[in-house]
């Protein structure tokens, strides 16, 4: 079976045992930036309780800029990697104002996928997830955006090579096999997946939906 074959397989199952996820609350794409450098090395209950905090005690994004970098990092203590984040942070914001003439980043839905990683990742803190989960999140862009949990089931399944060693990788060879439009959808599937059920230590092979085309299950299953 050809591994676009089997990604549209896979896409199409956790489709029909999860449904469709709602789109319903989209962040601007700077916020979304902003809580995507957050959610680095932490979880994502730390990540929003985090950046709440920062909302709350710097309303505004000139706010954050113009701020003691001390007491940003304060703010967003819960995300861990505080010193090192505020500084990226205002980095980053810094940056954006001198490019743009704004702390706004609606320009980025304009830009192509690759023109978009291009100009970003070039920062410090940004990587292509990043870029992708924000172009993905915020501006409605069909890319499937790869972190280390969805790097690691695409391995797991078999939908990359086992070669691929890095979610970078994996981001590279994916977006060519995910089903066009599906690509939100079957990133979001994938995480719960991977929460749920297919767990890194312990993955529940017994109530898996995709035994049928997961490698690992057929690789640890006596036949």
């Amino acid at each position: 079976m050809q591994l676009s074959e089997k990604t549209a397989q896979v896409a199409a199952m956790l489709e029909q045992v999860m449904g469709l996820p709602p789109r319903d609350h989209i962040l601007p794409p700077l916020d979304n930036l902003i809580l995507t450098l957050l959610s680095q090395n932490t979880n994502d209950v730390n990540r929003d309780k985090a950046y709440e905090k920062l909302r709350s005690r710097f309303p505004t994004w000139d706010d954050v800029l113009q701020a003691d970098v001390r007491e940003v990092a304060e703010a967003i203590r819960l995300a861990g990697l505080a010193n090192q984040k505020s500084e990226r942070m205002q980095a980053i914001l810094r940056w954006i104002q001198e490019k743009y003439g704004a702390l706004n980043l609606d320009c980025l839905c304009e830009m192509t996928r690759q023109e978009a990683i291009e100009t970003f990742c070039q920062l410090k803190g940004i990587g292509i997830k990043t870029i992708a989960v924000v172009l993905a999140f915020s501006c409605g862009v069909d890319i499937f955006p790869v972190d280390t949990h969805v790097h690691r089931l695409c391995n797991r399944i078999g939908l990359v090579n086992p070669s691929t060693k890095s979610a970078e990788q994996t981001f590279e060879l994916m977006q060519p096999r995910v089903p066009a439009g599906k690509a939100y959808s079957f990133h979001i599937h994938l995480i719960t997946h991977g929460r749920t059920t297919c767990k890194a230590r312990t993955p529940e092979c017994q109530r898996c939906p995709l035994t049928a085309l997961c490698d690992y299950y057929t690789k640890e299953t006596p036949q």
